[in-house]
């Protein structure tokens, strides 16, 4: 009998240590799918503040917290078994869809830009494209519902990449691992962002520091660099996120493109790279990088002046005729439950 023991307790630690493997095994894998998807979650961290821009100080963390939320629920609640399902079931559907979240990050982009340029033209486009909020609390609301859809398109495209990094193997290591990823970017963006819009509070209190010197001094004036620079900062950071919705878009368009055996564009942009790289050889990785990035930013500039009127002019209205039948379909229901 003891035998017998000992023998079932070797075999328990056997199995302990197996599981152990795996975690570590698992791991290293997350590990490593999250830093594949690195270039993705810099755009999220790049995006995120402008959303907050406009609000008063005592907004912008439970502003932050609800976009946090409705990123958890994008990633875990609907990308992670939606990736599942598809790579199992459909895998030939991530390609257009990953192409269709590309379109609309590169509407997104360019319709920011199109305001700058064109302000008159694109607040006209946007009234045309949903009805002017009137309160804050509607603002509000229609800011944390816009980045929680752009964040659905960059966690859509996180979690492709994840799962493309994801060697093939049991389907709940793929999906432990995608959560793994999806919870730790989340945490990481949205507190890097909260860091970033609450600096110049941070900055404030630091500037109005009593300690002694020579610590004092130095905090004030720290605190008065945070609170002069950080609107500036802001701004370039709104700047460098607007220009990653589009080369994000572009690239996963050209990608997409490659994908279906139209490599064109995907070729031209890498020759251009070599090109750049032949002539200033010293900087290679940068310029390749920077060359690339531009392509794909020119790819994604004309795909969004091409989707911004069939916005305006198909889906909008294609959308408001679906939303004004609601109501005429909910009294119908009223009516007949009435007569009931």
């Amino acid at each position: 009998m003891s035998v017998g023991l000992i023998a079932l307790l070797d075999d328990i630690a056997a199995l302990a240590k197996v599981a152990a493997a795996s975690l570590d095994d698992i791991a290293g894998q997350a590990a490593k799918a999250g830093a594949k998807a690195a270039g993705v979650v810099i755009d999220d961290a790049a995006v995120t503040p402008r959303y907050v821009t406009g609000f008063s100080a005592a907004r912008e963390l439970p502003i932050i917290g609800k976009i946090a939320v409705g990123s958890l629920k994008n990633k875990l609640l609907i990308l992670l078994p939606a990736a599942l399902i598809l790579s199992l079931v459909a895998p030939q559907a991530i390609t257009p869809l990953l192409m269709i979240g590309g379109l609309f990050l590169c509407y997104e982009g360019v319709e920011k830009v199109y305001g700058l340029v064109m302000p008159h033209a694109a607040h006209a486009h946007e009234s045309a494209l949903e009805a002017t909020s009137l309160d804050a609390q509607s603002l509000e609301d229609e800011k944390v519902a816009g980045a929680i859809k752009t964040d659905f398109i960059l966690s859509a495209e996180i979690m492709a990449i994840t799962l493309a990094a994801v060697p093939l193997g049991s389907i709940f290591a793929q999906a432990f691992i995608l959560a793994v990823v999806g919870l730790g970017i989340t945490v990481l963006v949205y507190g890097g962002v909260a860091l970033i819009v609450k600096a110049d509070d941070l900055g404030l209190i630091m500037a109005r520091a009593q300690t002694a010197p020579p610590t004092g001094p130095l905090l004030r004036v720290i605190g008065r660099g945070l609170v002069t620079g950080m609107p500036y900062f802001l701004k370039a950071l709104g700047i460098v996120g607007t220009a990653a919705m589009i080369w994000v878009g572009g690239g996963i368009i050209v990608h997409g493109l490659e994908a279906y055996g139209v490599a064109g564009l995907a070729h031209l942009i890498h020759d251009a790279g070599e090109v750049a790289v032949h002539a200033v050889p010293v900087l290679a990785s940068v310029l390749r990088w920077t060359v690339e990035a531009a392509g794909a930013g020119i790819v994604g500039i004309v795909a969004g002046l091409i989707t911004i009127p069939v916005a305006g002019y198909i889906i909008s209205p294609m959308w408001r005729s679906l939303k004004s039948l609601l109501p005429r379909r909910r009294r119908k229901e009223a009516l007949a439950d009435g007569k009931k």
